[in-house]
């Protein structure tokens, strides 16, 4: 069961870890946004922002199974 719980925990990280760059070069590369704003430096930064602050629950999610599992290993 440990073994399992790795396994997953390193699948959900290098899952998370993917969209998250996937998404961080759409937002540098697109010239335009879905309302049609056109992206200057600043708007992209922005967007950046919004994506960080967005992926900060499925890390915050992430390290707890990680301390959870810790923790059970070391019992």
């Amino acid at each position: 069961m440990r073994q399992l719980n790795w396994v997953l925990w390193w699948l959900a990280s290098i899952v998370w870890s993917v969209l998250f760059l996937i998404a961080f070069v759409h937002i540098l590369v697109r010239e335009v946004d879905g309302s049609g704003a056109v992206q200057t430096p600043s708007l992209r930064i922005v967007s950046l922002i919004v994506l960080l602050f967005a992926f900060t629950i499925p890390l915050a999610i992430q390290v707890i199974w990680l301390l959870v599992t810790l923790v059970k290993e070391r019992q």
